[in-house]
């Protein structure tokens, strides 16, 4: 599958995480990402995405042999449904608890879930309340 267009948000552009069991990875992360409504982008030898996620094996050629150490990020939710349901999905399918869902005193409506990943990155699933947007995202439409 070869992605022809693209969602953009704010600050990251992308993330790479090159981890040790690429299967364990893409179990937990398909099943996350499922619960939010983000298809699978592509995939290919040592590596597979997801819109500004890219997850690699250690022998990938873009992971240099190298882990990534333990790093903490955050995928948006819609509402607090999508929350505690990408939370269900994390611990079904290889993810630990790391702050069940519910309200967080960041800000007013501040509503996330921890889990740690299998290779021990905390992955938080946030909904910040309800709240205005001036626009989903930024569109990027690739031309030939």
């Amino acid at each position: 599958m070869e992605t022809q267009q693209l969602h953009r948000g704010r600050l990251i552009d992308h993330l790479q995480l090159v981890v040790r069991d690429l299967s364990a990875s893409q179990a937990f992360y398909q099943a996350v990402l499922d619960a939010l409504g983000i298809p699978l982008g592509g995939e290919g030898p040592g590596f597979f995405w997801f819109d500004e996620l890219c997850v690699s094996s250690q022998d990938s050629p873009a992971a240099q042999g190298h882990l990534t150490g333990r790093t903490h990020f955050a995928f948006q939710a819609a509402d607090e449904a999508q929350v505690q349901a990408a939370y269900r999905a994390g611990l079904e399918h290889g993810g630990k608890g790391n702050g069940a869902p519910g309200l967080r005193a960041y800000h007013p409506g501040y509503y996330a879930a921890f889990l740690l990943d299998p290779d021990g990155n905390n992955v938080e699933v946030v909904f910040h309340g309800v709240a205005q947007r001036s626009a989903p995202s930024v569109v990027i439409e690739f031309t030939a």
